[in-house]
């Protein structure tokens, strides 16, 4: 009895050790799938590089500053031949204007950090760009390329250049952005063979698109142009084009500053300056408002009264007749037509 009780303990025990070591090597393999299929799953590690994106959203028209651009980690696989990647030679450009070799100093070159970002400040963006979106010569013109201009210009807007020089141009302190209103000074004959001089506002609040042939400030140097290139309505540059045969043509600096709205209601109107205004040693010219000329005409002749107009109403006469010009040249003796012109107001 008690040696079958020793045989089946014996038993027992080692169908105990079997179950337990099967037990062991079933679950070390379904481990070891699970390990391989979680490998599996896995995403590779791939290399990345440098790519030059859009720190922020870039609307069109807009003109690129240097925070507007960074650097960010691309898969390499994922490159495309017009992005522009860090340390790179960047991608040829096809839009460049023949001949500026000046503004395409990174084709040959390869591309880095503040430099590339640098050679993109004062571009224009030619459609928008969104935040992390990689940066492409599709996307921006810069300056040089060809439709530079016509990429900075605002819909329904023209470019037009008027000629200025150290004085009128204010010693090449106007820069590409600036705010500028336009004067016409010229000379004015009067009817008495008298010749005036003035000066008009003809055109207000002008943006200034390049001075010469540059669309940048070149970091605020002053430098005296030849010409000035203006941002203006079709109707605005008809102004100018016959402005610049009419007279002079000068350009007034405004302020960055925000101007008061009652200021800036009273400078749209269209202002002048006489050359009285300007010197007091020029002789005034007194202007009767209630002075009246009547023309009389008889026969081959004619005379002109001046009458004053009375407070009391009426006309009283002043002075004596003068003899102006025959009468036949304003109308024919005997017809009874009566000339248009018998009363004019004396200026």
């Amino acid at each position: 009895m008690r040696a079958r009780t020793l045989i089946l303990l014996a038993f027992a025990v080692i169908a105990a050790g079997g179950t337990f070591y099967l037990a062991q090597n079933w679950i070390a393999t379904q481990r070891g799938a699970l390990t391989r299929v979680a490998k599996q799953d896995a995403p590779q590690a791939t290399s990345t590089v440098l790519v030059l994106v859009a720190n922020k959203e870039l609307p069109a028209g807009r003109f690129i500053k240097a925070k507007d651009l960074r650097w960010q980690a691309w898969p390499e696989k994922g490159l495309s031949e017009t992005y522009y990647v860090k340390g790179k030679p960047a991608p040829k450009r096809k839009n460049a204007a023949s001949g500026d070799k000046s503004k395409d100093k990174s084709k040959d070159a390869k591309a880095s950090g503040k430099g590339l970002i640098a050679d993109f400040v004062g571009a224009v963006v030619r459609a928008k760009i969104t935040p992390g979106e990689p940066i492409t010569d599709g996307r921006v013109v810069r300056p040089g390329d060809r439709g530079f201009l016509a990429a900075v210009l605002q819909p329904g807007t023209r470019a037009i250049s008027v000629p200025i020089n150290a004085t009128t141009g204010i010693s090449g302190f106007v820069f590409p952005g600036d705010k500028v209103d336009m004067l016409l000074t010229h000379s004015i004959q009067e009817e008495d063979e008298t010749v005036r001089r003035a000066t008009e506002t003809v055109l207000s609040d002008i943006r200034v698109l390049a001075v010469d042939q540059r669309t940048d400030d070149v970091e605020g140097k002053a430098v005296v142009a030849k010409t000035a290139t203006l941002e203006v309505t079709p109707k605005q540059a008809e102004v100018i084009a016959v402005a610049s045969e009419i007279g002079r043509l000068s350009l007034s600096l405004r302020s960055l500053a925000k101007e008061d709205e009652k200021v800036v209601t009273l400078r749209k109107a269209r202002t002048f300056t006489w050359d009285t205004e300007a010197s007091h040693l020029l002789p005034r010219r007194t202007k009767n408002k209630n002075a009246h000329v009547v023309k009389v005409f008889r026969g081959g002749s004619a005379t002109a009264r001046e009458f004053d107009k009375q407070s009391s109403g009426g006309y009283s006469p002043k002075g004596t007749a003068a003899k102006i010009q025959p009468a036949a040249k304003q109308t024919a003796v005997g017809t009874g037509s009566v000339p248009k012109n018998l009363i004019g107001k004396v200026k």
